[in-house]
């Protein structure tokens, strides 16, 4: 079965404890506070991956843990930094954030995504030396991972799609132009999971990769049959290879059939119907040429019609008759072949080559992450925490208040008193005071409630 769908948990280590500890050897009085830093915890980095077909391995294994930073200890030695966790996805997977937010596309062999942050370790007591603390008996504590939950889903990455109706040969025409050995039986719905085939240029030994999805009935974009469960699979795709049955499989004319796929894309999404796409009229071999010659007359003259009315589909049959569209030729862009015996094949690919490659000059493979901003933080008021009246209390939000109260020992008074006065320090009473706190009422800080005096 091929998965292309998974939801997991991740979480990044949390950074050990700074270590409370004084010097003691023999003929060293008073030696003074040699505590260490705890080592931060561990990321979690989810990476591209070529190994890998599908996303089957997370329909057994959802949660995933970078490991722990160690604590600080005595003589100043720092604790070793927590295990970075590595999670090995297929190329085209796309991760999202429980909103459906989408945070990275991984498109390319190693490309990596920092899905959780580790948590920081917290500093020892010689940290905290200073001119009027001469001996602090405190450390801070180390700070919890990062924790989300995340989706990921595959789109597969190929260069061409193939399309069509089931049973229009699909399958067939894969395991004839390269080597993927997909399923091929004379009945529909053969195919129920996506394949990818490689083809070959044996004379340029250039390659492109084709995607073989389940063939798509009329209200697949609204989920009819195997409806836009694969569908996504072709958004990647340059150029789509539009399979039409020269038999009339279903007791429908091969037109109607043109038509009615060129809807769904169009009810599914209006940038995969503008792919550029090429017809073959499969089969040509059960039937004789005068009857293959009609069909190909009768979706010709729908395809110059489209590329006349300026369907994106066929925009390319107008930039080869130099914008001229009386010069169009709907033939250029339909092809009579047959997956059982090769005719038309060599014609076929020669023109998916030509087309796959304007594709990728107009639309080359991004695989650089987007670099991350930078804030700037200017002298005055802190923008970076807020005090927000909630109910009967005040709650004081910003990841820099609630960072320093993570960190803080609160069975230690030395620790606590440490605490107050960094609040002080960043005007947080000031604050309160002005948003209308009165002694005696709550004020919530990250998981911690004070009272405020």
């Amino acid at each position: 079965m091929f998965y292309d769908r998974a939801k997991i948990k991740v979480q990044a280590g949390k950074g050990g404890n700074g270590c409370a500890s004084f010097r003691r050897e023999k003929f060293v009085a008073k030696g003074g506070p040699d505590g260490g830093d705890g080592g931060d915890g561990g990321d979690v980095v989810i990476v591209a991956s070529r190994r890998l077909r599908d996303l089957a391995y997370f329909q057994h294994k959802r949660h995933f843990r970078a490991g722990k930073g160690r604590p600080g200890e005595g003589a100043r030695k720092h604790g070793r930094r927590g295990d970075d966790l590595e999670i090995d996805v297929p190329c085209g997977t796309q991760v999202l954030d429980e909103d459906g937010m989408l945070l990275a596309d991984l498109v390319a062999e190693g490309q990596r995504f920092l899905a959780a942050r580790s948590g920081g370790g917290g500093r020892g007591n010689c940290r905290f030396t200073t001119s009027t603390r001469r001996a602090p008996k405190f450390a801070e504590l180390g700070l919890a991972g990062e924790e989300r939950t995340l989706s990921l889903e595959l789109k597969l990455l190929a260069d061409a799609g193939l399309l069509g109706f089931p049973n229009a040969g699909k399958s067939s025409l894969l395991r004839r132009i390269s080597r993927a050995r997909p399923k091929v039986a004379d009945y529909p719905f053969t195919t129920i999971a996506p394949m990818l085939g490689t083809v070959e240029d044996e004379e340029t030994h250039q390659q492109f990769t084709v995607a073989d999805i389940p063939g798509l009935l009329e209200g697949a974009s609204r989920g009819v049959g195997l409806g836009d469960e694969f569908l996504i699979h072709l958004e990647r795709t340059g150029l789509l290879i539009h399979l039409l049955d020269v038999t009339g499989y279903y007791q429908q004319e091969p037109l109607e059939n043109f038509i009615a796929i060129n809807r769904e894309l169009q009810d599914f999404s209006s940038q995969l119907a503008a792919r550029a796409q090429l017809v073959a009229v499969n089969k040509v071999d059960l039937v004789d040429s005068r009857q293959a010659e009609a069909v190909r007359s009768q979706v010709s003259m729908e395809v110059a019609r489209r590329c006349k009315s300026g369907d994106p589909a066929f925009a390319w049959l107008l930039e080869r008759a130099d914008g001229d569209t009386e010069a169009v030729n709907g033939e250029e862009a339909v092809l009579l072949v047959s997956a059982a015996t090769g005719a038309g094949l060599e014609q076929l690919m020669r023109l998916s080559f030509s087309l796959i490659q304007d594709a990728w000059e107009e639309q080359p493979l991004q695989m650089e992450d987007a670099p991350e901003g930078h804030k700037i933080y200017r002298p005055g008021v802190d923008e970076r925490w807020q005090v927000e009246a909630e109910g009967d209390h005040y709650r004081v939000r910003g990841e820099v208040v609630e960072r320093i109260v993570a960190r803080t020992d609160f069975v230690n008074e030395e620790a606590v008193a440490y605490l107050q006065e960094r609040l002080e320090k960043l005007g947080v009473s000031d604050r309160l005071r002005a948003a209308g706190a009165q002694p005696g009422d709550d004020v919530v800080i990250g998981d911690m409630e004070f009272e405020f005096w």
